[in-house]
């Protein structure tokens, strides 16, 4: 057994992590994207507007990348395009929102942007809409 883990990850293996990344940064996320959608819904705009675009657009481009993205990254379809808004989300949460606290409040931001880095560069793998999508 101790063999087996030292060996080179498999695709197998690799698609399995994938699945496990996506479950992890897509439905997370949505923890954090479910009551900004709720607020949107109920017509409360009040946000926070750390790029000075207005507080109700900064909501909306929030939701759509906490809920909309997270969804779609935790699915498996088009993963890589819905981690962009996350990876630009996370940036201006841990950079400007976090800017100025100590670094324990950056860092699930930070941890957050690595996990949908990864999505970026790996895309969604096997298990995904995107695999079934996809005709070879």
């Amino acid at each position: 057994m101790l063999k087996n883990l030292s060996k080179t990850n498999t695709s197998s293996n690799s698609d399995l992590g994938l699945l496990v990344l996506r479950i992890i940064g897509g439905g997370l996320m949505l923890v954090h994207g479910i009551p900004k959608l709720m607020k949107l819904l109920k017509g409360d705009f009040a946000f926070a507007d750390p790029i000075g675009i207005g507080a109700g657009f900064s909501l909306g481009l929030t939701v759509f990348a906490e809920f909309v993205c997270a969804l779609l990254i935790l699915i498996g379809f088009k993963s890589r395009l819905a981690a962009i808004p996350l990876m630009i989300t996370m940036l201006v949460a841990s950079l400007i929102v976090h800017g100025a606290d100590p670094f324990g409040k950056k860092e699930l931001a930070l941890i957050y942007f690595g996990i949908y880095l990864a999505i970026f560069m790996l895309g969604s793998g096997k298990y995904s809409f995107d695999k079934i999508l996809k005709k070879d």
